[in-house]
Formats: C-alpha cells, sequence, structure tokens
C-alpha cells in the first residue's frame, strides 16, 4: 500500500492538541458557521452542479472571468481530475513537497522524476531546476511550499513559467497556503492565466477558513483546459453545505486580514522559541514551520497527546525533520513546554541555532 500519511489523523491517535494540521488556528468564522448550520435545511435538494452563484461570487472578488473557474471538492479532488485529464507520460516534482501529488500521478501511471532541492539552501527552488524541464509534461509546484513554507519569488517563478509554455509544459500552481501567507494576493498567479496557457492554479477555502471537512477547492485556468477537466469530475461533486460556506467565506475580508497578521506574529515567536529549544528551524511564511530535532519529537509528544507531522515519509527529507503547524498562543505553549519536559528528560541541553538553524 502506498504511504501517502497526511497530517490530521486525530482518528487513530488520543490527541488532545493537532499541530499536524496547517488550517487556521482560529476556526471558522461566525459567518461561515451560521451559514453551514443554515444549509442543513437545503440538503433535501441536489447542489446546484454549476456552483453557479459561489462561481459568480468568487469571479467578482478576485477579478476572475467565470469560464476560468471549476470548484471541487476540495484541491485533492481536482489534482486527481487534472492528472487524468492530462495522462501526462513524465511528471516532474520538486522534493521535498506534498505527498499527494506523487499519489495522483501513479493513478495515471505517469513516470514521476524528482528535482531535490537542498537543505543547505533552506529547501528553496533554484534555476537549476530549468534543465530538468527536457522530456517532461507537467511540473507541480507549490506557492509556498509544504512541508517548509518558503515562498518563491516571483520573478524566478515568472522566468520558470515562461520556459515551461516555451516548452508546451502543464504547470499545477498550488496556492491552497497563499491566502494565509503576509505576501498573499501579490504572490498569487490566479490573474495571470491568459498570460500562461497552460498553467492551472489550485486554491481551497479549507485551510485559509478553518473547514477542511467541508471540502472546497478550486482550479483557475484558460476554458478549454477547464472543460478537459471538468469532464473528470462527477455531477454534484460540490455539496451544498460547501457552497453555501464558500458564499459566507467570501465575506470575509476583515477576518481574514486580522487571522494574517496575528499568525505571522505566532509564527515569529514560535520559530524564535522553539531555536532556543535547540531545535532547527527553516525559513518559510504562512502557518507551518519545518524543523528539526536530535530528539524523538513525534513519538515523545504523542505519549503526552500532542500531534505533530512527521515528516520521514516526504521525499528528501528523513527521520527528525517535523512540520508544526501555528497554533494560539496557549497552545503554543503548551507545546514548548512539552518539548522542553521532554530535552530535559533525555538528557539533553539546549542549544541555541542561528536564523539558519
Amino acid at each position: 500500500m502506498d504511504d501517502i500519511r497526511h497530517g490530521g489523523d486525530i482518528y487513530r491517535h488520543a490527541v488532545e492538541l493537532d499541530f499536524s494540521v496547517n488550517e487556521n488556528p482560529f476556526g471558522m468564522p461566525e459567518g461561515v458557521r451560521q451559514a453551514l448550520a443554515d444549509a442543513v435545511a437545503q440538503c433535501r435538494h441536489y447542489p446546484d452542479p454549476q456552483a453557479q452563484e459561489l462561481t459568480e461570487a468568487l469571479a467578482r472578488k478576485y477579478g476572475i472571468r467565470r469560464e476560468n473557474l471549476l470548484f471541487g471538492n476540495g484541491a485533492s479532488e481536482l489534482f486527481m481530475a487534472i492528472v487524468h485529464a492530462l495522462q501526462p507520460r513524465r511528471a516532474l516534482l520538486p522534493v521535498p513537497s506534498f505527498a499527494g501529488y506523487e499519489h495522483v500521478l501513479k493513478a495515471v501511471r505517469s513516470e514521476v522524476r524528482y528535482y531535490p532541492l537542498r537543505e543547505e539552501t533552506q529547501f528553496c527552488l533554484d534555476a537549476g531546476i530549468l534543465a530538468e524541464l527536457r522530456s517532461v509534461e507537467l511540473l507541480f509546484l507549490a506557492q509556498p511550499n509544504n512541508p517548509v513554507g518558503n515562498l518563491m519569488d516571483r520573478a524566478f517563478l515568472e522566468k520558470l513559467l515562461d520556459a515551461c509554455m516555451e516548452k508546451g509544459i502543464y504547470v499545477v500552481l498550488d496556492e491552497c497556503f497563499l491566502e494565509l501567507c503576509p505576501e498573499g494576493e501579490k504572490a498569487s498567479f490566479v490573474r495571470d492565466i491568459e498570460r500562461y496557457p497552460k498553467l492551472m492554479v489550485v486554491r481551497a477555502f479549507t485551510k485559509t477558513y478553518g473547514i477542511p471537512g467541508v471540502r472546497l477547492g478550486y482550479l483557475v485556468c484558460e476554458k478549454e483546459l477547464l472543460a478537459l477537466v471538468r469532464r473528470q469530475l462527477p455531477e454534484w461533486n460540490v455539496s451544498v453545505p460547501a457552497q453555501a460556506a464558500g458564499m459566507a467565506a467570501l465575506r470575509e475580508d476583515v477576518y481574514l486580514t486580522t487571522c494574517v497578521a496575528q499568525l505571522q506574529m505566532l509564527r515569529q515567536t514560535l520559530c524564535e522559541q522553539l531555536r532556543e529549544l535547540g531545535l532547527t528551524v527553516y525559513e518559510g511564511s504562512g502557518n507551518f514551520i519545518l524543523c528539526k530535532s536530535d530528539l524523538p519529537l513525534y513519538e515523545a509528544l504523542l505519549q503526552r497527546k500532542i500531534l505533530i507531522r512527521d515528516c520521514a515519509n516526504y521525499k528528501g527529507l528523513e527521520r527528525g525533520y517535523y512540520r508544526i503547524a501555528v497554533r494560539r498562543p496557549e497552545e503554543n505553549g503548551r507545546l514548548l513546554q512539552a518539548i522542553r519536559k521532554i530535552r530535559e528528560e533525555m538528557g539533553s541541553a539546549p542549544t541555541c541555532q542561528g536564523e539558519n538553524g
């Protein structure tokens, strides 16, 4: 069986604090909660298979044409639909990155090639990938990357996209965490579809609005390409509650702006405190942190009913790497206290780390 473990496995563990999933720690906005409750009465109807109201609202908000938008039951469904539509013989993945990309490529028997990101450069994608574009038909990219959290420079990403368009390579750009980064919309490519006709931008409401159980994602791409992907999706794939939650979420501008500002302060503080405890912390943005420790943190924290993401199954990483979500101050405090206790019990004094770990 393929190892496609993700965070959030609270169903097979006794967990009181979950730092393994990268959702908004401030939870769903009240307007979204109310919309979900109200939608229950409408579940006697089939959902709109075209998600027309939601499509029009999102198109207005981001200045996107309606014919360039397609909704799915989470980003994962859209990733699978994309590869089934394109049937790429060879695909390229920078690693480490989200395991779900390789999972969907294996479903269509693609030959997967890897471009290793180097620890000494903070796992940042570099120009060396341009030489690896030969004989590939599809490239997966994440902005920011998961599990590292780093962002690609926009000028570099434009150069990479230009090279892919010249070579006829499709690019899937995963922006599912981008709205929780302070760079946010400035770094997004949802408005650049006409410039890059083989670019497919995938985003999600899941992490941004704290609704992973609702499952709502969307694809932005050129309309002929979008039609190919649509044929791979089942009818009524976006439920009545999901469409209602999406409509409500699009009205939560103040909530989102406040969350992003608070998240960045919490992230900076948590990074500093993890370094003080002797962990190597890598540069990034958004609502999660990649770190490395000589302690068996996953197992030791799980004994204390705290779940973090063990990154040992990410290609390009190994045991000792962990992804930790940024949560509320009191929750972050409990995590730090637990790590401090673990280090004391194992007899290893903390050593301060530099800015790059």
